[in-house]
């Protein structure tokens, strides 16, 4: 134990008290014996790279090429994806992929190439493989988006200096237990998004990115990495292109990212460089090219459409870890009507459960909880779940003798139960890994349902067993079954949240075949979003903590999950009226619009800040109901195409490299641009416009862009700016939808798109389009169709007046 462990030790002690303390003293040690007889020593390791190049096999949509001491598989999909496998890896098996690998692009062929190596030639995209192995993704027209150098492995060798087991004699088909590194290069000019939530960004800065999803233990703030939900996925953008590139491995690795210089040195371009290690598994990716908006339907082709909430789900949501019991969450939803406040969802936390064990509920705080749901259901109001893995190890206890008949539990490599400490005492884990144990567990979430629950999030599935010191998670030799092919915890710990995922969501399609599943969760990784959306953990209650919040919903949305949000007001302190108010403006127009606290942190009801922040957040909240059937039509574009809810400012516009730095503000679909206070004192902001003319929607004053502005942000608003043409769904008077129609500049029109949400079910959506144009002093709707428009249509934004230009 190091001085860090021996601090964290105290403090968790005094945290949780003593005998929860040494408790966690004795989980640890016994995680760390466990791994010390079951995980392989550390010996002596023999690098390799792929040597030269000796051969090349055609294949469909692609080949294999042969180099002296590796192969290379490249394959082409029919939408352009590249898929590259070195040592046989293959695409499949795969938790990111959704259903059977997507099929081949027949028309591409494979060259050789004038330098000795290979060309792998489609429509949508060039690759060039060098006589080394060096792999170069290029545009039709040749532009280099990224360029992989060799990779370098690490083997295992035996005392002898022969190969060892786990060398490359012995190395199973499609990689091993081998370490490796791979680098890459991408233009001077390119900058770093994604890697799942990052508390810092969405940018990505120069610096090392853990891919390990991690239980922060506490609170985080920007700096703190790794966090819930790591993902091997990046999203570079270069005036030359936009690409994606997923590495599919699932073991523990590091990032390191920095950035390009262009003239640096002697008047030389400087490429940016990105450099993956990874401590075993297989060495494939995939990489994906063209616009993000096409970029971001490819990745959802390949790892499946996103889950699509429930219409009440896109409404304001209240949690709060401390409710006292029925009475208290009866009283605060009878708060919201007092108040005319709309309100669509209540989540109870873990003590609602009986003594913190999952699938129960306390008779005490809750004696007719199915009652208290119909109650609330009948006022428009959900109750959401929390649902955690860990299961109390108890004789007696229904869940733990259920899985122990089933044999659902995660093994140590003796056979053993592997025992964790969680919020119940000590636990045992769900192996989510094996058909039959997600078979199990959604069937378990009948309780929930009869319990009148319509929503679930799920918590700490990382997943967490607390240790004061160490790791707080099962030990890294902990057996899981891994769809059949047998493996550790090293493989299965990052994919674990989104198995738990796909048990929880595939069990209430079952029980509930008529109604589309609510369900959220704290980790995952990449193919989460067929399952539902996440949201930010346990954020710290502070400004920076209210900017992370941003950059974690950016950076999700462009790895291909739409659905999030954070805890409004933070979750560890009680928040100051301005840094709550703020918050809370900021999420209503953010997917999911939760407030949530933890225990001792403080109430988070509007009016408990006082009389002015509770107009100022009923306005908020007007504006969220306001726009409800524009989230409809972007949680229904976000299934039909991969496009988030929540976009960066530079999404139509990527070679903008000023709105490629912009992180304080996001888009809205394409029609609105948001731009949150994200600091105390904040009255007036400056706002970088994409091209063209933008209305703020509170003043009607236009603004026309590229450029910089100032506009107002009073206390009682956010900016909020409209696309000239924009033609929004919006909620009427009436309680219908009308059309929101931003005039388009002189000469010029716009459009739009109406998806409604013909109710909570799976039926098939309509996509209305529309089109506005300028004629003179008057805008023309129509439906692109030719039908007739049939909603209400208000025009706003038409004067003569001239626009503000930007800086």
């Amino acid at each position: 134990m190091d001085g860090r462990d021996l601090v964290r030790s105290v403090r968790m002690i005094k945290a949780v008290g003593p005998a929860q303390g040494l408790r966690s003293v004795r989980a640890a040690w016994r995680s760390r014996r466990a791994d010390a007889l079951a995980l392989p020593r550390r010996v002596t390791e023999r690098a390799r790279v792929p040597g030269a190049a000796r051969s090349a096999e055609p294949q469909p949509g692609g080949g294999v090429i042969h180099f002296a001491r590796s192969s290379l598989r490249v394959r082409v999909a029919a939408g352009g994806a590249v898929f590259c496998g070195w040592d046989g890896a293959a695409p499949e098996p795969s938790y990111a992929l959704a259903g059977a690998c997507p099929e081949v692009d027949a028309r591409v062929v494979l060259e050789p190439d004038t330098q000795g190596g290979w060309r792998v030639v489609s429509e949508r995209v060039l690759v060039v493989v060098s006589r080394h192995g060096a792999v170069e993704v290029r545009t039709p027209g040749g532009a280099v988006l990224r360029r992989e150098l060799p990779p370098r492995w690490w083997e295992r060798v035996s005392e002898d200096g022969a190969d060892g087991a786990e060398g490359r004699a012995g190395r199973p088909e499609g990689g091993g237990a081998a370490r490796w590194v791979q680098r890459a290069e991408v233009a001077a000019d390119a900058r770093f998004f994604g890697l799942g939530g990052r508390a810092h960004g969405p940018r990505l800065r120069d610096g090392v990115y853990r891919l390990w999803n991690t239980d922060p233990g506490g609170a985080f703030a920007p700096g703190d990495d790794p966090l819930s939900l790591t993902m091997p996925v990046q999203l570079v953008v270069a005036d030359a292109g936009t690409h994606l590139v997923f590495h599919d491995n699932s073991w523990d690795g590091r990032v390191t990212l920095r950035e390009g210089a262009e003239g640096a040195g002697s008047g030389h371009d400087r490429p940016g460089t990105c450099e993956l290690r990874m401590d075993g598994g297989p060495l494939r990716y995939w990489v994906l090219a063209g616009t993000p908006a096409r970029v971001l339907q490819g990745w959802t082709a390949l790892t499946g459409a996103p889950a699509l909430p429930p219409l009440w789900a896109l409404g304001h949501q209240h949690a709060r870890w401390g409710f006292a019991g029925q009475d208290e969450v009866r009283s605060v939803v009878a708060g919201y009507a007092e108040r005319g406040l709309p309100l669509s969802a209540v989540h109870l936390d873990i003590d609602h459960h009986d003594r913190h064990r999952v699938f129960t509920v306390d008779p005490e705080r809750y004696p007719d909880l199915p009652g208290l749901a119909r109650e609330l259901r009948a006022e428009g109001v959900r109750l959401v779940s929390i649902v955690d893995p860990a299961v109390k190890a108890e004789p007696g206890d229904a869940v733990y003798e259920g899985g122990a008949a089933a044999d659902a539990f995660v093994r140590d490599a003796r056979g053993r139960e592997v025992r964790g400490l969680t919020w119940p005492g000590e636990s045992v884990y769900p192996d989510f890994t094996e058909a039959r144990v997600r078979k199990w567990w959604g069937g378990l979430y009948a309780e929930r349902l009869a319990q009148g629950f319509a929503g679930f999030w799920h918590d700490m599935n990382e997943p967490v067993s607390f240790a004061a010191f160490g790791e707080r998670t099962l030990p890294r030799s902990a057996r899981h079954a891994l769809e059949g092919r047998g493996g550790d915890h090293r493989e299965a710990h990052n994919v674990y949240g989104l198995a738990m995922a796909r048990a929880g969501f595939d069990g209430l399609c079952e029980l509930r075949p008529d109604e589309r599943p609510f369900l959220f969760s704290r980790s995952g990784w990449a193919g989460m979003q067929r399952y539902g959306g996440t949201w930010s953990g346990d954020v710290a209650t502070d400004w920076p903590g209210l900017r992370a919040s941003l950059s974690l919903v950016l950076g999700l949305g462009l790895c291909g999950v739409p659905y999030s949000g954070p805890d409004i007001g933070g979750f560890t302190a009680r928040p100051s009226p301005e840094l709550y108010l703020r918050w809370f403006q900021l999420g209503a127009f953010l997917p999911l619009f939760r407030t949530h606290s933890a225990l001792g942190a403080g109430r988070r009801e509007p009016w408990e800040f006082g009389a002015e922040v509770l107009e100022h957040a009923r306005t908020a909240l007007g504006q969220r109901q306001r726009l409800l059937p524009y989230f409809e039509t972007l949680g229904q574009l976000a299934r039909l195409t991969g496009a988030p809810y929540v976009r960066p400012v530079w999404w139509s516009a990527p070679r903008d490299r000023a709105l490629r730095d912009c992180e304080d503000a996001f888009l809205l679909g394409d029609a609105l641009l948001v731009a949150p206070a994200l600091a105390a004192g904040v009255t007036r902001r400056p706002v970088r416009l994409p091209r063209g003319r933008w209305y703020d929607t509170a003043t009607g004053q236009a603004y026309d862009g590229p450029g910089q502005v100032w506009v107002e942000a009073p206390l009682s608003r956010i900016p909020v700016l409209a696309r000239a043409g924009a033609v929004v769904p919006v909620a009427g008077s009436d309680g219908g939808t009308e059309l929101e129609v931003w005039a388009p500049a002189a000469g010029r029109g716009g459009s739009g798109l109406v998806v409604p949400d013909a109710g909570d079910g799976w039926q098939r959506p309509t996509v209305e389009r529309f089109t506005s144009r300028r004629e003179g002093d008057r805008v023309v709707v129509e439906r692109r169709d030719g039908g007739a428009v049939e909603y209400p249509v208000r025009v706003r934004g038409l004067t003569d007046g001239k626009a503000a230009g930007g800086a």
